[in-house]
């Protein structure tokens, strides 16, 4: 066990009055939080601890463990909370401790391995069931939850980080437009999607991860399983793995109340554009002095949103688009010496992707594959960016504005509403540009949805 593995095991067996503690493993899952798997007296079990000041859409740890209680009573599957505590003891920091269940979260395992072929068809109608218990719970189970307009929250929080897209202004002027009426509110698991589900061969075993929970909307946790980038390449609609019908079905069932689809559509779109916010969040804290080599990475990302928000915004199923190739390194000589910078750089990823990946495991390996795909963003940045960026200008110009920002703003104001067929025209040039460095094989695996709002 490593000097922190050893410190952290000695924390843990004071805040369990555990006589041992053993077999403490940092996992690779989580961004914004830490989680270990260790024994505790012979018992497996799971612990998040927060890496810093929580999301201003976190909700306390204390009163996540609250929630998932509440949730297990309601019938919904989720592991058996064991403690929790908002760091004021040996852990330091905010932190929940739960039983450690069988199975897997790992989407591309999920929507590809042959032990879970099974189970992938009926996951939609599981996921559907699970729902619906969870918008069961009573909100006076957890009096501590926010509950707040989420357009107009995380608007907010869009306007603050201070790094305005264009795209993302379109989509939120087609969702304060065609915003459905109110309708019942209920307890939101707030990221209920792949990655987060815990399943076995059999049948979903786990809803974890409940830090964004709220009252809200019972639609946007049913849209937000939906949104294309937990799809992860594949086409069924419903986190990859099945069919809307089935988990809007499934959860009539046991709700007993009916699913909007024209909201249900609305709410798709505002989880696209959250999910490009919640990349921008990300990307701030490893700017703002908590350096994250996972969170910087995710800042690229938000390419991929930009994209999926065209798609399903009104005329984006015309668009198809290609990506430009890299072309072949044809290094001119000039002031420095080979290697070339992109040449450094190759000589980099391909140290990271066997040497360090071969001596690595755990956390660390995971890291490994993080930092060789970052190489080659930048790799490919170096060959492209300059043509990109004279292309970009021209792209602005037609619109009389000298950069993004500018942009964003004359969209935010309507004064490009007349032109919205030419404007989504640039706008998708401009992010298949972006993707063509920061992930050039997201526009082959996308498939376009027939479900796109009207």
């Amino acid at each position: 066990m490593s000097e922190r593995g050893e410190a952290l095991a000695d924390a843990l067996r004071a805040v369990l009055s555990a006589e041992e503690v053993g077999e403490v493993t940092r996992l690779s899952a989580g961004s914004s939080r830490e989680t270990w798997s260790f024994r505790a007296d012979d018992r497996p079990l799971i612990l998040q601890r927060g890496r810093g000041a929580p999301s201003a859409a976190a909700t306390s740890m204390t009163t996540e463990a609250a929630l998932v209680r509440a949730a297990g009573r309601a019938g919904a599957p989720v592991p058996t909370i064991v403690a929790a505590g908002e760091g004021d003891d040996e852990l330091g920091r905010p932190w929940v401790i739960a039983e450690r269940l069988d199975g897997e979260t790992i989407p591309r395992k999920l929507l590809r391995d042959e032990q879970f072929a099974d189970v992938r068809p009926r996951l939609a109608a599981q996921c559907g069931d699970a729902l619906a218990r969870i918008h069961a719970i009573d909100p006076a189970t957890a009096p501590e939850l926010p509950d707040v307009d989420q357009l107009a929250f995380w608007e907010d929080v869009y306007r603050q980080i201070g790094d305005a897209h264009a795209v993302f202004e379109l989509a939120l002027r087609w969702l304060h437009q065609h915003r459905p009426s109110p309708t019942t509110h209920t307890v939101v698991h707030g990221d209920f999607r792949n990655g987060n589900l815990l399943i076995g061969p059999d049948r979903l075993r786990g809803v974890l991860d409940w830090e964004l929970a709220h009252i809200g909307d019972p639609h946007e946790d049913l849209a937000w399983l939906c949104v294309r980038a937990w799809r992860f390449a594949s086409r069924a609609p419903v986190g990859g793995f099945g069919e809307r019908d089935d988990l809007v079905g499934a959860y009539e069932s046991v709700a007993g109340r009916a699913v909007d689809r024209a909201a249900l559509t609305w709410w798709e779109v505002f989880g696209t554009l959250r999910w490009g916010i919640i990349c921008q969040i990300q990307v701030q804290s490893h700017l703002l002095g908590m350096p994250s080599l996972e969170q910087a990475a995710i800042g690229r990302r938000v390419a991929e949103t930009e994209y999926d928000l065209l798609l399903v915004l009104p005329g984006g199923e015309q668009q198809v688009g290609t990506i430009t190739p890299v072309p072949d390194p044809a290094p001119a000589r000039g002031l420095h010496d080979r290697p070339t910078a992109a040449e450094l750089v190759d000589a980099l990823r391909h140290y990271v992707t066997t040497e360090v990946a071969d001596a690595t495991t755990g956390r660390t390996h995971h890291l490994t594959r993080v930092a060789a795909n970052v190489l080659t963003t930048i790799e490919r940045e170096l060959a492209l960016g300059p043509e990109q960026a004279v292309a970009h200008q021209r792209r602005l110009a037609r619109f009389d504005v000298h950069d993004e920002a500018q942009l964003a703003a004359d969209i935010a104001a309507g004064a490009l509403d007349g032109r919205l067929d030419e404007l989504t025209d640039q706008l998708f040039d401009a992010v298949l540009a972006k993707l063509s460095v920061a992930n050039p094989t997201y526009v082959e695996d996308r498939h376009r949805s027939p479900h796109g709002p009207t």
